[in-house]
């Protein structure tokens, strides 16, 4: 039997990790670290680094594997990534059998929380197809605490729902009813742009938690243009970009 141990590490700031998820990265036979190109570079060396710094155990392993790409130009998007899905799935099959065959306790570092807009769970699914595997889930600070933290504000109003959901959602079926606040995550496309921002206020940052955190917030009609500028050009400093928003009216 494997244990998929699925470890949320925060949102790139090694002090993110909890207590729990250091003992458990010590309890891995295996730790396994995706590689996603040399223009996220940085995100596999930020495992590297957290593994070096906390993983203490002689017995336990490291071992990276290339991450798949997403085709981005198939025209369904749910299909796409149901692809990308199994194509991951298949690679961390391959490599848990070639390290460890049918059993041990296989650790993964998934950035922010397994449970919050992340597909980890998912694909952890399908490896269960071909592999007799079991999965425990060790949470991390989502990007979404890190972003309210930072901004020091409170994500709710006093009694009041707010809802999480993604640009996409946001473009093609515009802001939903009966919603004062949302926050806004997997937007590559800057879908704030879509609102009408008259009375509408925004919370934006990018790589919240890490040393190249950014941050900036007030009226969308006057934040909308700057935001978009200064996430350009933070992307074509570092090759990759990872933000998250929060909108209310």
């Amino acid at each position: 039997m494997i244990e998929l141990l699925l470890v949320g590490i925060g949102t790139g700031n090694p002090d993110h990790l909890t207590l729990e998820a250091i003992k458990t990265l010590n309890t891995a036979d295996l730790v396994m670290i995706p590689r996603k190109g040399a223009s996220k570079a940085d995100l596999a060396e930020l495992r590297r680094v957290i593994c070096m710094d906390v993983v203490t155990n002689p017995e336990t392993r490291v071992v990276e594997f290339d991450l798949p790409v997403r085709d981005a130009e198939n025209p369904s998007y749910r299909g796409g990534v149901d692809d990308w899905h199994d194509a991951i799935a298949t690679v961390w099959e391959t490599t848990i059998r070639s390290e460890c065959g049918t059993a041990g306790r296989v650790a993964l570092l998934v950035w922010g929380d397994p449970s919050l807009y992340d597909s980890t769970l998912r694909i952890a699914g399908r490896v269960g197809r071909g592999l007799a595997v079991t999965v425990t889930v060790i949470p991390g600070i989502t990007s979404l605490q890190a972003l309210t933290a930072a901004h020091a504000i409170p994500i709710n109003e006093i009694g009041a729902p707010f809802l999480v959901t993604t640009g996409r959602q946001l473009r093609e079926g515009g802001w939903p009813p009966g919603i004062d606040t949302l926050a806004i995550m997997l937007d590559g496309e800057c879908s704030f742009r879509s609102v009408a921002p008259e009375g509408v206020s925004i919370w934006w940052g990018a790589y919240v938690g890490m040393k190249e955190q950014i941050i900036l917030s007030g009226p969308l009609d006057k934040m909308a243009d700057r935001i978009f500028a200064t996430r350009a050009a933070a992307r074509d400093a570092h090759g990759w970009i990872m933000d998250i928003y929060i909108l209310r009216r």
